[in-house]
């Protein structure tokens, strides 16, 4: 493979990794007053470029914790009425929310933030002996199974040095075919879903084996996107062979926080700066669970300021370094099907993309499994969800889960929100076959 051909990527594509990695570095001695000031002055840069911003922004001159926060419904309109002037959605980087929280988006970064965002990477990521450029991936993520999406996200895997364990179907015969591959190539780490990772853990305690045994070059594995609980991790440390390593972050946002090589969940203060408030929005003490709101520090693109996350956890402080505590959130329920077929919920995003558009006609949306061959959507919309949509989802049904399977939808004014106030994008209401 190529000498960084990650990187060199980046570059072709307009992304100015290796300047963003030096100022990641110089961010990484800055102070609290640093970042302080870096706050104000994104914050001045969207009052003065940014029309959509400054329409949220009643009083411009309160204090930082009176700015308004700003959820992911606001954002839910064409992502070219919410960028900064001088930005178009040609010169930018585009993405979409996996819509995980019920609440789908496009999002836009400028090039400088892009690349900004994979400096925070490739820093947290070495400090466990990874190397983005040479350090072979087993990617437990999902993938489109066809057309643009699916050769782009291939051309990735290539470029990024990692090889795609698809997650739409873990069944003992796919996970079989899995530990074929850790046989075959030499993997340097795992990274993925939290409940697809698990899944292969407790199969190879079924089959009486440790991973690394069949894959002795295998050192780590990191998780990211669902919730880690303490007897999962410890399941997946001693069938997987190697310590697990818990990421937070949201594609919007880009890395939130990491373990360091101590198990502290440290936050990427260098690129971002979070906070914890209360119900009414208010700032909580040191150490207590509230709402995580995110501000974009570099973003001059979009506005990410005082952005509500969608989950909850506390700050505390250790050894001069932020560090977040008591995260909740993002867990994902397993839909087992009639064939015997094993897909994890966050299959659904998959699904469920095929209503998520510019324009936002689907506000919010849930899937739950009644029987294991039938599934309610639930959704806010503008308007009653057309026929053709509604087959479209089907299809998608049926070639990502499997075909057969029962659709039934219901439009609702609003969700009904855990005590969290965080939606399940998927619960499943059957047990095992």
């Amino acid at each position: 493979m190529p000498l960084k051909l990650f990187d060199n990527i980046l570059k072709l594509k307009g992304f100015p990794i290796q300047s963003a990695k030096e100022q990641y570095d110089q961010l990484l001695q800055s102070s609290s007053a640093d970042q302080q000031e870096l706050r104000w002055d994104i914050l001045q840069h969207h009052l003065t470029y940014n029309r959509f911003y400054n329409g949220l922004v009643k009083d411009k001159k309160v204090d930082w914790h009176e700015l308004p926060i700003l959820t992911k419904r606001d954002l839910q309109q064409p992502l070219h009425q919410r960028l900064s002037d001088g930005y178009t959605v040609r010169n930018i980087f585009k993405g979409k929310t996996s819509g995980s929280s019920g609440h789908p988006f496009i999002f836009g970064k400028d090039k400088h933030a892009h690349a900004l965002t994979w400096a925070a990477f490739h820093h947290a990521y070495s400090q466990h002996g990874i190397d983005l450029n040479s350090s072979l991936q087993a990617r437990f993520y999902g993938i489109p199974l066809s057309g643009k999406g699916r050769y782009l996200e291939l051309f990735k895997d290539f470029v990024s040095y990692r090889k795609r364990f698809p997650i739409f179907n873990l069944n003992e015969e796919v996970l079989d075919g899995f530990l074929d591959r850790f046989r075959k190539d030499s993997f340097d780490y795992i990274n993925g879903y939290t409940s697809s990772i698990l899944l292969l853990a407790k199969h190879c305690r079924s089959r009486n084996l440790v991973l690394k045994d069949i894959c002795p070059s295998l050192n780590l594995c990191i998780v990211t996107s669902e919730m880690l609980f303490a007897e999962d991790r410890q399941l997946m440390q001693e069938h997987l062979g190697v310590p697990v390593i818990n990421e937070y972050g949201a594609s919007e946002v880009g890395l939130i926080a990491m373990e360091d090589p101590r198990g502290n969940m440290c936050i990427n203060e260098s690129q971002l700066f979070l906070e914890i408030v209360d119900n009414l929005g208010n700032p909580v003490e040191e150490g207590s669970t509230g709402r995580v709101l995110v501000t974009d520090l570099f973003n001059k693109a979009h506005p990410i300021i005082r952005y509500e996350i969608g989950d909850m956890a506390a700050i505390t402080t250790q050894e001069d370094q932020s560090v977040l505590k008591d995260l909740q959130g993002r867990t994902s329920d397993i839909a087992r099907l009639p064939s015997g077929k094993v897909v994890p919920g966050l299959t659904f995003y998959y699904v469920t993309k095929t209503i998520i558009n510019d324009a936002a006609d689907i506000l919010e949306f849930v899937v739950v499994q009644k029987q294991h061959d039938h599934f309610e959507f639930s959704y806010v919309g503008t308007s009653e969800l057309p026929s053709a949509m509604k087959s479209k989802i089907k299809t998608a049904m049926d070639q990502y889960l499997e075909p057969g399977l029962k659709a039934s939808f219901r439009r609702l004014s609003s969700m009904d929100r855990s005590t969290r106030g965080k939606l399940k994008q998927f619960t499943s209401e059957v047990g095992p076959s």
